[in-house]
């Protein structure tokens, strides 16, 4: 279960202070989803992690010591901007990082080929970088961070500028790594898709790290949601049930015939007197268990500002989710 470890780690540009003591495991085999705004510092840390920039504080870590030059030649990098070049074919392209790895020609070639096939770029190995739509390019870029079989996988949002089609290659390709022990650590602002596809998610908001776990885990905020959606305008029931202690309702639809409730207490049943305020209002169509998504913890967490959820921030989150 070793691997990648940053403990405490802050840098500064000049006088701003970018990374304050952030932490941060990516365990072999585990995917992990690194999210926040744009200028959170997800980039940054990504450089530290390679060796690109220096902490100035902390420590970075592979299998439990200190991270050497020979273990970062084993992290496979995809940068968010293009780093391929523009003029070279697709297949002269992989094969000449490849050869940088180490390989010889004969392997490198096996390599190019392996990777074209597996990344969908059949019929596109003689065409320049230049001429490949973005998410074609994408794809090439992802190659080039697999032609030294990585040990770690450092993806700078890997899923930009691709279509549907490309988006569950990539995944698929992904999740094939984890499979074979390569932990991967991507940024992302597809939060669907980081939920669906990370074991674990690290949120990032100016430089601190304000949520770390499981999406089950962090989904689990010590409150139990219920969406109950009715055949017509659902007001008499809201304003009867809103009059609970402990209770916080919210309208999730224009037409009004949708409502979220939620009471305090995670992995409780639907209280008997909602139940039975839904049954007085009659035209009750459905109830579905509602939890936090992504984006709501992510809204929260910035809103909060710190580690835990406020309930000033709690609020801010069932209204997000309400509007989604």
């Amino acid at each position: 279960m070793n691997g990648l470890q940053l403990a405490g780690i802050s840098r500064s540009f000049g006088d701003r202070r970018v990374l304050h003591d952030v932490d941060l495991t990516v365990h072999r085999g585990e995917i992990v989803g690194f999210i926040g705004g744009n200028g959170a510092g997800k980039t940054t840390t990504m450089r530290v992690i390679l060796g690109l920039l220096a902490p100035e504080h902390g420590e970075v870590t592979w299998d439990a010591l200190p991270i050497r030059a020979q273990d970062r030649r084993r992290i496979g990098y995809m940068p968010e901007e293009r780093g391929l070049y523009p003029q070279t074919p697709v297949r002269d392209q992989i094969i000449h990082f490849a050869l940088l790895e180490g390989h010889a020609i004969g392997a490198a070639r096996e390599v190019a080929d392996e990777l074209i096939d597996s990344l969908g770029l059949q019929g596109r190995e003689h065409t320049l970088v230049q001429d490949l739509s973005l998410g074609n390019q994408q794809r090439v870029q992802l190659a080039v961070a697999l032609v030294g079989d990585p040990a770690l996988l450092v993806l700078d949002e890997p899923f930009s500028g691709l279509d549907p089609i490309a988006v569950e290659t990539m995944s698929r390709l992904i999740r094939e790594q984890a499979d074979r022990g390569v932990g991967v650590l991507f940024s992302s602002h597809q939060l669907e898709l980081v939920e669906r596809l990370c074991d674990k998610v690290c949120i990032l908001d100016r430089g601190r790290v304000t949520a770390s776990g499981s999406v089950v885990e962090l989904q689990d905020d010590g409150t139990s949601r219920w969406k109950l959606t009715f055949s017509r305008a659902a007001e008499t029931f809201a304003a009867e049930v809103s009059m609970a202690r402990g209770v916080n309702v919210e309208f999730s639809a224009a037409d009004r015939t949708t409502v979220l409730v939620s009471v305090d207490g995670s992995g409780q049943d639907v209280p008997a007197e909602i139940l039975a305020a839904a049954q007085r209002h009659g035209a009750l169509k459905s109830i579905e268990t509602a939890q936090l998504s992504l984006a709501d913890l992510l809204a929260g967490k910035v809103a909060a500002g710190d580690p835990g959820i406020t309930p000033g921030a709690q609020r801010s989150l069932d209204k997000v989710g309400v509007s989604q």
